[in-house]
C-alpha cells in the first residue's frame, strides 16, 4: 500500500479565509490613509514612482532638500503652497502621509504575494480559486499603477489631482476590499461543505447602489465639494441645506448636466448627500431580508449605516474636520464589508 506524500497539504480553505480577512483589513487602513492624504493635500509630495527604492524615506538633510526641490517644480508649489509660504517643516508633514500611504500599499502587495505563493506551493488552495487568487493580486498591481496615473494628473497642469482619477483609485481599492471579503467568505462555506454564494437579486441592487454612493463620495473628496455647503455646529444652512437651499446656488451647467454631475462640486454634493437616502432605504430592506438568516449581519448593516450619516453630517458641521472625515471614509469601507456579507447570505439561499 502507497503510502500519502507527507509534503503535500490537504485544502485549507478557513486558513486562506482568515489571511484574505487579514489582507481585507490592510485595505481598510489603507482607504483610510489615503483619505487623510488627500484631506492634507499630501498625494503630490512624492513626485517619482520608485517602487523598491521609495520604500526608505529622505534621511539627510540633503536628501530632505533634493526632494523638496523636486515638490517646488510643480505647479501645487508654485502656484498654492508656495505663494503660502511653505516651509521644509510644512513639506516634511505632507510627505510623510504620502510616503506612508505609499508604504502601505507596499506592505499589501507583500502580504498577499507571499503568503498565496506559500499556500500554492502547499497545494492548500481549493481547486477552482486559483484563478480568483491570481485576479486579486492582479488588482492589487493595477491599483498601483492607477495611484500613480492618478498622482501623474497633477504634476505638470493642475494644482491637485483629477477627481475623476482619484474617483477611480478608491473605487478599485473599495472593489478590491469587496472581492477579498467574498472570497473569504466563499472558503468560509466551502470549509462547511457549502456551495459558492451569487450575487443576485436585491442584493446586487443594494450593493450597486453603495457602490455608486461610494463613487460620489470619491468625487465629493476629489472636488474638495465637502466644503461647498457652508459649516458651524448645528448650523441648519449648512446640514441638512446647502447654503441655506435645499438646491445649491452655483451649479454650472454650461457643459450639460451629466457633466456637472460628476464634475461640479456642488452638484456631486447635492447627490453625494441625497442618494444617501436611496442607500439608507435599500439596506435597510436588506437588513430585514437577513434578520432571519443572520442576525449578526443585520445589525452589522444597520450600525455601520447609522454612524455613517452621523459622522457625514458632523463633517460638514465641522468645517470637514480631518478626523471625522478619515473616520467616515472608514465607516463607508466597513458598511461595505458588512453588506458584501449580507449579500453573500442572501446568495446562498438562492443557490
Amino acid at each position: 500500500m502507497t503510502k500519502p506524500d507527507s509534503r503535500v497539504s490537504a485544502p485549507r480553505p478557513l486558513a486562506l479565509a482568515r489571511w484574505l480577512l487579514f489582507v481585507a483589513g490592510l485595505v481598510i487602513v489603507m482607504v483610510v490613509v489615503g483619505g487623510v492624504t488627500r484631506l492634507t493635500e499630501s498625494g503630490l509630495s512624492i513626485t517619482e514612482w520608485k517602487p523598491i527604492t521609495g520604500t526608505i524615506p529622505p534621511l539627510t538633510e540633503s536628501q530632505w532638500q533634493s526632494e523638496f526641490e523636486a515638490y517646488q517644480r510643480i505647479p501645487q508649489y508654485t502656484q498654492v503652497n508656495g505663494p503660502a509660504g511653505m516651509t521644509l517643516d510644512d513639506f516634511k508633514y505632507i510627505f510623510f502621509w504620502e510616503w506612508f500611504h505609499r508604504l502601505l500599499g507596499r506592505i499589501i502587495g507583500l502580504a498577499f504575494a507571499l503568503p498565496l505563493a506559500w499556500f500554492w506551493i502547499k497545494r492548500a488552495i481549493p481547486q477552482g480559486y486559483h484563478l480568483r487568487l491570481l485576479g486579486l493580486l492582479a488588482l492589487g498591481g493595477l491599483q498601483g499603477a492607477v495611484g500613480w496615473w492618478m498622482v501623474k494628473s497633477g504634476l505638470t497642469n493642475d494644482v491637485k489631482v483629477s477627481h475623476l482619477r482619484l474617483a477611480t483609485h478608491l473605487s478599485l481599492a473599495l472593489t478590491t476590499l469587496a472581492l477579498l471579503v467574498w472570497t473569504a467568505l466563499d472558503l468560509r462555506a466551502h470549509a462547511r461543505g457549502e456551495p459558492r454564494s451569487r450575487l443576485t437579486g436585491f442584493a446586487a441592487i443594494a450593493v450597486l447602489g453603495l457602490g455608486v454612493q461610494l463613487f460620489y463620495g470619491a468625487l465629493v473628496a476629489g472636488l474638495r465639494a465637502g466644503y461647498v455647503a457652508g459649516a458651524g455646529w448645528f448650523e441648519w444652512s449648512a446640514w441638512p441645506l446647502m447654503q441655506g437651499k435645499l438646491f445649491p446656488a452655483g451649479v454650472d451647467l454650461a457643459k450639460g448636466a451629466l457633466h456637472a454631475m460628476v464634475a461640479d462640486p456642488y452638484l456631486v454634493h447635492f447627490i453625494h448627500r441625497w442618494w444617501a437616502w436611496v442607500v439608507v432605504a435599500l439596506l435597510v430592506v436588506l437588513s430585514r431580508k437577513l434578520r432571519p438568516l443572520e442576525r449578526r449581519a443585520s445589525l452589522a448593516i444597520h450600525t455601520a449605516f447609522g454612524t455613517q450619516i452621523l459622522l457625514g453630517i458632523a463633517t460638514i458641521w465641522s468645517g470637514m474636520a480631518i478626523w471625522l472625515a478619515a473616520l467616515h471614509q472608514l465607516t463607508g469601507a466597513l458598511l461595505l464589508a458588512s453588506t458584501v456579507w449580507g449579500a453573500h447570505i442572501l446568495g446562498r439561499q438562492h443557490r
